[in-house]
């Protein structure tokens, strides 16, 4: 959307005080995120009651979901795009302006052509960037809301990802994100068969890209194929985001997640013992309806033995229309929320350990941005750092440029973080396959 508003002459500003419109896009995946959304939309029409901001498009699945119920709440919204309507983002704009006449609700149904990603005004930093490789989801899972806000899984074509993706490291992108709502079932709707494995290949043998990372892979569709992709592909991070959501079985058959405690135990090991140096984040609910303790001991213990790089840990709410919301033996939000914080707790053992046993490595890290209260500081990421979401490193060194990888002596962790002196700066042409690194060399 803001590719398309900067190819039609509107030029974004720093701040929503003065502008002529703000555009903001939504979120309604769970409770949390509806709430945020909200928040920002109330913040931004008192400014308009002000007369400190002209207008407000509101984006997204928020509306996409909730539609004129939307405008109920929120009447003094100027225009409302579902998420199939963003390509209408430029007529929006216009018509608020005065400049061309529009309805106020814009919405396109669900399971047309995938929208065109390739015109990118991106607002990450030039070397990170996102490359969604699908739109959509297949999945029935009882709690989630996708597949009813964003239609049935379709694959964007292999050579149409190859293209955005050419761009987008042609503008500076040095780590690609690869993400969709289901990443591991790319391919399947237009090919027959998962074809992750694949694109990784294509991808890999870019120019110009040193990093790629797999975000939101659903357990059941990582096959012998994309494992041996993860472990050989020279650019593809040993980094993999696997949502699991709980370990007991009879909460995973509620859940509805097609998948049980032992294919998941499997499956961790085979990309344990076949993925040198990886790091492995996941995602579990606690609180499902009807959790018992013992299902939530048994989560515990299970996290507590499969000591993963990186979890987060969400808090169940009822979203509307998901079968999940009619299940009985709802849980206080005061125990679920108890449950979070125990299991985080847990977690947190393993994460601090795993930094610890990075200190005396020299590991390969990506530099994010210079610290401005400190001379030769910046803030920077290991291959078991996503962008936003996991770790930082902090790393002293001189003359360091904000996107280079260079290669860092860890020399201590601060809780999640780790402290490191930069090396060696890396080029394509002198960089290795990340790994959990290699310990210093004994110097006198």
């Amino acid at each position: 959307m803001a590719g398309q508003l900067a190819s039609a002459g509107y030029r974004m500003v720093d701040g929503p005080d003065g502008a002529d419109f703000v555009l903001i896009n939504t979120c309604a995946f769970i409770a949390a995120a509806q709430k945020e959304s909200e928040q920002v939309i109330a913040e931004m029409l008192r400014l308009k009651t002000r007369r400190r901001l002209g207008g407000i498009i509101v984006a997204g699945c928020l509306p996409q979901r909730d539609g004129a119920g939307l405008l109920e709440r929120f009447p003094q919204i100027d225009r409302v795009l579902g998420v199939f309507a963003r390509n209408r983002i430029v007529e929006a704009a216009d018509s608020l302006l005065g400049r061309r006449d529009n309805e106020q609700l814009s919405f396109c149904e669900s399971g047309g052509p995938l929208p065109d990603d390739g015109l990118r005004l991106r607002v990450t930093p030039p070397h990170v960037a996102y490359l969604r490789i699908a739109e959509g989801c297949d999945r029935t899972c009882s709690f989630c809301t996708i597949p009813a806000i964003r239609g049935p899984y379709r694959s964007k074509p292999v050579d149409k990802v190859i293209i955005e993706a050419q761009r987008l490291i042609d503008s500076g992108a040095k780590e690609l994100v690869i993400v969709a709502q289901d990443t591991s079932y790319y391919g399947v709707d237009i090919y027959g068969k998962p074809l992750l494995a694949d694109l990784l290949a294509r991808l890999d043998a870019l120019s110009g890209l040193a990093w790629l990372r797999l975000m939101y892979l659903y357990p059941t569709h990582v096959n012998q194929d994309l494992i041996a992709a993860v472990a050989g592909l020279p650019k593809v991070l040993p980094y993999l985001d696997l949502p699991l959501q709980h370990i007991d079985d009879a909460v995973l058959r509620r859940m509805r997640r097609a998948v049980t405690r032992q294919q998941i135990e499997k499956l961790l090991d085979q990309v344990r013992e076949s993925i040198p140096g990886l790091a492995l984040r996941t995602t579990f609910i606690v609180g499902f309806p009807g959790e018992t303790k013992q299902q939530f001991n048994a989560l515990s213990n299970f996290v507590r033995a499969a000591r993963f790089e990186r979890l987060g840990v969400f808090c169940y709410s009822d979203e509307p229309g998901t079968r999940a919301a009619a299940l009985e033996g709802k849980l206080p939000p005061q125990t679920i929320l108890r449950r979070r914080q125990q299991l985080m707790a847990v977690q947190q053992q393993a994460a601090f350990a795993f930094s610890r046993s990075q200190i005396g490595k020299r590991l390969e890290v990506i530099i994010d941005a210079a610290l401005p209260e400190a001379e030769d500081a910046y803030v920077g990421r290991t291959w078991a750092d996503a962008p936003e979401i996991d770790a930082a490193a902090y790393v002293t060194g001189r003359g360091l440029q904000v996107g280079q990888i260079v290669k860092a002596e860890i020399v201590a962790a601060r809780g999640y973080d780790l402290i490191a002196v930069a090396g060696q700066v890396l080029g394509d042409d002198n960089r290795d396959k990340p790994t959990d690194g290699q310990p210093m060399e004994a110097s006198s």
